[in-house]
């Protein structure tokens, strides 16, 4: 597996991280024992870098990373995030936003505790809070960094505003946003320019559209109520039909390459700028090893010029939430 640093920092990690998401959260539910096998063999691939969150669960995603991961402690980087407020059952985006500096400090103490690890490789914001200011948080992270809590800041979903406001307090080393070959607007919003002007990483999450740009997704497909697409706008059999154009596109490309549309996605990504890691979340091996094989494919200009070309004239059909 080749590497790659995110952004300025020296953070190295392979050129795909992996979503853990779905191990235990937002999919149809799965066997313990399994997914730590599963993330045994994504480390036997050479995958260095995991992502995960409290919100996940909540709670149990972090506990499934840090008990699969401890026998790798020192090898492997772990990013997880804070930023949801909690309820009795924990934290969760329906009860609302919570970075104040006092929540920060215990989401971190008690990750630590669930991630089995003596520092937090990559502590994200999850999402912006109106209610706190960035300044705020990032000074808590660079005390949690000063502490020897925390290695490195991160945000996600953040605008170019907070992005600067934040590094001037703490440096970022990463921002965590969804950027696919259907899904481009931090290109549009100077997200994309802030990152690549002040140094940060790029972290993709859902890089192959919550599974859809693979190409197996069909009208016929059906999710149970347990997973999150059962009730996402771009999965109803209309959207289903209608955004079959992209993978035409992706297949169309990929027979130039022998590759898979999924393969195709990823190597978009990964050609876009040297510093983005692209972090697909999958639970399958043979899904694993596809996706890996994308950092050996290198699109040519011709083909990064016809993929762009061919967006502009597709219109998907559906919101991303």
């Amino acid at each position: 597996m080749k590497t790659r640093k995110l952004g300025n920092s020296n953070l190295e990690v392979s050129a795909l991280g992996l979503g853990c998401m779905r191990m235990s959260f937002g999919d149809t539910p799965t066997d313990k024992d399994e997914m730590i096998a599963f993330l045994h063999q994504a480390v036997e691939r050479g995958i260095t870098f995991f992502d995960t969150a409290e919100v996940y669960g909540p709670f149990t995603n972090e506990e499934l990373v840090g008990e699969a991961l401890e026998p790798f402690k020192g090898k492997v980087v772990i990013a997880t995030k804070f930023g949801f407020k909690h309820g009795s059952d924990g934290p969760s985006p329906r009860i609302g936003l919570d970075s104040r500096p006092e929540q920060i400090r215990r989401v971190a103490d008690e990750s630590l505790k669930r991630l089995r690890v003596d520092v937090i490789d990559l502590f994200y914001q999850h999402r912006p809070d109106p209610d706190v200011p960035i300044e705020d948080v990032a000074g808590t992270v660079k005390d949690l960094i000063q502490e020897g809590k925390v290695k490195h800041f991160g945000l996600s979903e953040s605008p170019a505003d907070l992005i600067r406001r934040a590094h001037a307090v703490q440096p970022i080393t990463a921002l965590q946003s969804e950027y696919s070959i259907w899904w481009t607007a931090i290109e549009e919003n100077d997200v994309l320019n802030t990152c690549e002007e002040l140094g940060i990483g790029l972290v993709p999450y859902s890089p192959l559209g919550r599974g859809y740009l693979t190409g197996k997704i069909t009208e016929e497909t059906s999710y149970d109520s347990s997973d999150i697409r059962s009730r996402n706008p771009r999965f109803t059999p209309e959207a289903i039909k209608a955004n079959r154009v992209v993978i035409e596109l992706l297949e169309r490309i990929g027979a130039q390459h022998q590759a898979t549309p999924a393969q195709i996605a990823l190597a978009w990504l990964l050609a876009q700028k040297p510093w983005i890691v692209p972090i697909p979340g999958t639970r399958k091996l043979h899904r694993l090893d596809e996706n890996n094989t994308a950092v050996d494919i290198e699109l040519t200009k011709k083909d990064l010029n016809e993929i762009a070309d061919a967006m502009s004239k597709i219109s998907v059909l559906g919101h991303r939430y």
